[in-house]
């Protein structure tokens, strides 16, 4: 009987060890979505690496109707992260000390789907990565490619120069 006891002991303790290693680990991954190209993990700020997506308040036009591409792109990027973990493998940092990086979920790169979608642009100017999920989305009419849009860098030039 006191032996029993005991067992019950070590297994209840191993159990609460077992539940607040668990709850460290989750509370310890916190996500915010900041835009359509940027996350913050545990308050790190991540750009990723190779993209640029609309900026929150730039519009774009569809049949006549301005859109809110840039709240869409974040929209499609918070959806697609949902509840899951990032894994984020870093490239360095940009000139505003934000991690450059690409990050994924469930092995499938934010990036990418970001950009196949039709709402990231393959970054050029940085990196030739996602080349052809941007001519995919661009053939295919997906997202940004089926409106009237400035590519995102214009835009900030432009908002800049006012």
């Amino acid at each position: 009987m006191y032996l029993n006891k005991i067992n019950l002991f070590l297994v209840i303790s191993i159990c609460l060890i077992f539940f607040f290693l668990t709850y460290e680990d989750v509370k310890s991954s916190k996500i915010e979505v900041i835009d359509g190209d940027t996350i913050k993990i545990n308050g790190e700020k991540i750009r990723f690496s190779g993209i640029d997506t609309p900026e929150l308040k730039q519009t774009c036009i569809k049949n006549g109707l301005e859109n809110s591409c840039g709240i869409k792109a974040k929209t499609i990027l918070s959806e697609k992260i949902g509840k899951n973990k990032i894994k984020c493998i870093s490239e360095g940092k940009d000139q505003y000390k934000r991690i450059l990086a690409e990050c994924f979920v469930n092995n499938e790169s934010l990036s990418s789907y970001l950009v196949k979608s039709g709402y990231a642009f393959a970054y050029r100017k940085y990196s030739k990565k996602f080349i052809e999920e941007e001519d995919y989305a661009r053939i295919n009419n997906l997202g940004m490619w089926s409106m009237n849009f400035e590519y995102p860098w214009d835009y900030r030039k432009k908002r800049k120069s006012k």
